[in-house]
């Protein structure tokens, strides 16, 4: 395993194997997104799988959800997997009504961790010696964007007031 050395308050990163996960935190706005684009670039070009988990993050805009909608397309198009980890309704909410909800494709992901250095459930140290309170994640491993999203956990969506919905 690698841990990418950064002292980034907004971004931890890491990496097994071809599995890379990226946890954000703060407010992606046009400011973070300015600081973090060349780094998700990077991960993106890089990354065999990628998994990205916001649910840590205490705002998002549409510039945001932008940043999030390039990375997956650009997964995407490479055919890697793509992951997005969020539990957040008022997140989930917004990328619904973008409708970019087929390209991020959230998920909820495995319980949250109190501390940052352990965002990444499931991978083992950085020094190789393996975690015995390692948490294995639910959802299984991570799908390439544009495959259906197999049945399992659903987040509830809060009722909207004045917004109407097509009926699928």
């Amino acid at each position: 395993m690698q841990l990418i050395p950064r002292h980034d308050p907004y971004l931890v990163v890491r990496s097994t194997g071809g599995l890379t996960v990226a946890a954000l935190r703060g407010e992606l706005d046009l400011v973070l997104v300015r600081h973090l684009r060349p780094e998700l670039d990077a991960l993106v070009r890089e990354s065999d799988a990628l998994t990205v988990d916001i649910r840590r993050l205490s705002f998002c805009d549409a510039t945001g959800l932008g940043l999030l909608a390039h990375c997956a397309g650009r997964m995407h198009r490479r055919g890697a997997p793509w992951r997005l980890l969020c539990d957040q309704p008022w997140i989930l909410r917004l990328i619904r009504l973008t409708a970019l909800t087929d390209v991020l494709h959230p998920e909820p992901g495995p319980p949250d961790f109190p501390d940052e250095q352990d965002a990444v459930a499931g991978l083992p140290d950085p020094l190789g010696q393996p975690d015995p309170a390692a948490r294995l994640d639910p959802l299984g491993p991570p799908r390439p964007v544009g495959q259906p999203v197999p049945p399992g956990p659903v987040v509830p969506l809060p009722a909207e007031p004045g917004v109407t919905r097509p009926v699928s």
